[in-house]
């Protein structure tokens, strides 16, 4: 792009009077063969250490960067640095602890948790416009908890309360062990094998909810993803998926099957209560015992059908032979029935989650149903670990409950009641760690953490503080 100026400055900011100095009678040329973009480095860090925010393929022929802080909506400059002068000209947010290198990049040392926010870098061609703008976001913790899932070991799951609702009702698709680190969560409804509509975003940092083109009036958000759907409809059903928006890009989602079965009017109508529909039998099967998804209302007219493990994945089985599809036979580990239902054998974890079957019927009409199924496992009882600190005279302690399980949500529990939390006491993004600080007398006292899931909890022993 080439921009050619000759300028006169009457009334300029410093920062401006700097770049428009240098700038009369002047042509040059902005690359555009590289891409421009910014990366703070680490996303978090914790009080007293350094924050680099480094930009990738800074444009030539720029005359200036501007870095500046996003409070409330509004910019406040930090630092103006003037690339042809080498100057760098401080802001109304300058600290004193803030370092702009020639290739626009900033570094901040001995981060508070005020730094914590939304931090934008402007280019100023040498008329003093923005060509080009882009922002990176800092979290600055007070310490970073021990516990927790870490990236690679538990994936987030959906859980439908009630598994099956009916019309008119209302459910909550309840997420389970959703990754740290979030900046967004987006909620999508399957159309199609091929197609899925977007309910609603919402942006962690802005605390902004985005409704998209899905959105019918009757859902609502949580602030862990979870979504509560009110007044069910038959156009409800179908399969639900989150995906999870990290700052370390290493984005996780997950899925589940939303159930609705019509109400008692409903069934005197024959022709909406013929729905296919999948029941598995148990819902809860221990490993190794074998799990029947028995199909019901099997259309009379069927062609061919097909399996799919979880949601239009590849399918493990696809029967298309008619006469074969009239019998019951073997397969694998289990057995198929001539009404589609499915028989596992010796079910294992690997074998828990959702399937699909999809029915081919006269006239090239395609149905399908969805289940799921999850293994029992007996919950270990967990343990309290605490950890006392003291520092220039200000103590503070760290309660953290150990638990083997997965897919589990915490609480805490003071005294034999329901903990209630205060201003002085912070809990970890998982529950699974709570901080109180400064401790103070009154927080003597007995403490426990129960873990739970879909099939019960259990509760630590209590542990007392002080020791």
């Amino acid at each position: 792009m080439e921009v050619c100026s000759v300028l006169l400055c009457k009334g300029c900011t410093p920062w401006r009077g700097i770049l428009l100095t240098a700038s009369l009678l002047s042509c040059w040329y902005l690359s555009t063969t590289a891409r421009f973009a910014l990366e703070s480095v680490p996303p978090e860090v914790i009080e007293g250490e350094n924050a680099f925010f480094l930009v990738h393929n800074l444009p030539e022929n720029l005359a200036a960067v501007v870095w500046s802080k996003r409070v409330k909506s509004m910019n406040h400059g930090i630092v103006t640095y003037a690339l042809n002068k080498d100057l760098s000209v401080p802001g109304p947010l300058h600290s004193g602890r803030e370092t702009v290198y020639r290739n626009g990049s900033l570094l901040l040392r001995n981060v508070t948790r005020k730094d914590t926010g939304l931090y934008t870098i402007e280019l100023l061609d040498r008329l003093g416009d923005i060509v080009s703008t882009i922002t990176a976001y800092l979290r600055v913790h007070i310490f970073l908890w021990t516990c927790g899932h870490h990236a690679t070991s538990v994936q987030p799951s959906i859980e439908s309360v009630p598994p099956s609702v009916a019309e008119g009702g209302s459910v909550l698709l309840l997420v389970h062990n959703p990754p740290l680190n979030i900046i967004a969560f987006v909620w999508f409804k399957w159309v199609n094998s091929f197609r899925k509509l977007e309910l609603v975003k919402y942006l962690v940092d802005r605390k902004a909810t985005l409704w998209g083109s899905a959105y019918t009036g009757r859902e609502m958000l949580y602030s862990d993803g979870s979504l509560l759907l009110h007044g069910v409809t038959h156009k409800d059903p179908g399969v639900y998926t989150v995906r999870f928006l990290r700052t370390d890009m290493r984005n996780a989602e997950a899925e589940v099957q939303l159930q609705v079965y019509a109400s008692l009017s409903v069934f005197c109508n024959p022709f909406t209560s013929s729905q296919l529909t999948i029941h598995p039998e148990p819902l809860y099967p221990a490993k190794g015992e074998r799990v029947v998804l028995q199909v019901h209302n099997f259309p009379e007219d069927m062609l061919a059908f097909t399996w799919y493990k979880a949601n239009y994945r590849t399918p493990f089985l696809k029967v298309e032979d008619h006469s074969m599809a009239r019998t019951s036979f073997s397969w694998g580990k289990g057995m198929v029935y001539y009404n589609g239902t499915l028989m596992l054998r010796d079910v294992t974890e690997k074998d828990a989650g959702m399937y699909t079957l999809e029915v081919l019927r006269k006239h090239s009409k395609i149905e399908k149903a969805y289940a799921e199924f999850y293994i029992k496992k007996n919950m270990t009882q967990p343990f309290v670990q605490i950890t006392d600190t003291t520092f220039a005279g200000h103590r503070s302690v760290i309660f953290t409950c150990i638990s083997p399980d997965t897919d589990i949500s915490i609480r805490w529990i003071f005294n034999n009641q329901n903990l209630q939390l205060t201003e002085r006491m912070t809990l970890s993004p998982t529950n699974c760690g709570l901080r109180i600080d400064p401790v103070r007398v009154e927080d003597a006292g007995e403490y426990q953490c129960e873990v739970s899931n879909r099939l019960g909890l259990k509760t630590s022993l209590p542990v007392s503080w002080p020791r």
